[in-house]
């Protein structure tokens, strides 16, 4: 199965497409008393400017509920949902904010996400966040949390994840990455060491874009234990959850 991983990995690398291209940004109107901009994407951040009625603001970039917006002194913060509908455009209606869709998934650069599956046997589940570095590209970090009847540990890796059809609304990938396992024995009777151990493997999945900023992934990867005894250990994991895009 590994040499069909990598022989299809191979296949897919000359799909490659160019960087994410810059969209065009908007303008808008305040027209409440004042606007609070804050200073990053969420309640927690503290309000460090205010726009007064009548000025405008530019439209950067949307993270969730929150827009980055840029006066036209350069000043740059964060604006609430709620606040940007109280807007209006430069022909004086009201702002039209329409909820993510098919094009927010393709132009994404953050995703981060939560998957159940079999690992060898044992069960596991994981987190993971990614970054895209282009439309092709991504860099992944995963945690996972594996629960046997023999033995619980856990698995970290760093993956580089490769989808040669990004537009698609179900887009093929493979992965390649490294990282460490730890295996903890449940052995009773006897004594047993806890050992960590290199992993390195090699995966193939599928993401479906579903609504708004959700995907549906499920794939799987075969791993190579780089163990201190005289033999590796190959290990076969399949997951499927649910991921959320920003």
């Amino acid at each position: 199965m590994r040499t069909v991983v990598v022989m299809v990995m191979l296949v897919f690398l000359p799909f490659v497409t160019p960087a994410y291209a810059k969209t065009a940004h908007y303008e808008a109107v305040v027209a409440e008393p004042f606007l609070e901009l804050h200073t990053g994407p969420g309640r927690g951040f503290p309000v460090f400017h205010v726009v007064d009625r009548g000025q405008h603001i530019e439209v950067l970039k949307r993270r969730t509920d929150w827009f980055q917006v840029r006066t036209d002194r350069g000043v740059r913060g964060w604006v609430k949902l709620a606040e940007m509908s109280a807007t209006l455009d430069t022909a004086g209606s009201a702002t039209k904010i329409d909820d993510p869709d098919v094009d927010d998934y393709k132009a994404r650069r953050w995703e981060a996400g939560v998957g159940l599956g079999d690992l060898d046997g044992a069960s596991v589940i994981s987190v993971y966040t990614g970054y895209h570095l282009t439309r092709n590209l991504s860099v992944e970090a995963r945690v996972g949390d594996v629960s046997g009847d023999f033995s619980d540990g856990w698995l970290a890796t760093v993956d580089i994840v490769h989808q040669p059809f990004p537009a698609w609304r179900i887009s093929p990938f493979a992965l390649l990455g490294t990282g460490i396992i730890r295996i903890n024995p449940k052995a009773t009777l006897v004594s047993t060491e806890d050992r960590s151990d290199q992993v390195g493997h090699a995966g193939l999945g599928a993401r479906m874009y579903v609504t708004k900023r959700f995907m549906f992934r499920a794939e799987y990867s075969s791993y190579l234990t780089f163990t201190s005894r005289d033999d590796n250990e190959e290990l076969d994991e399949w997951k499927a959850g649910f991921t959320f895009f920003f």
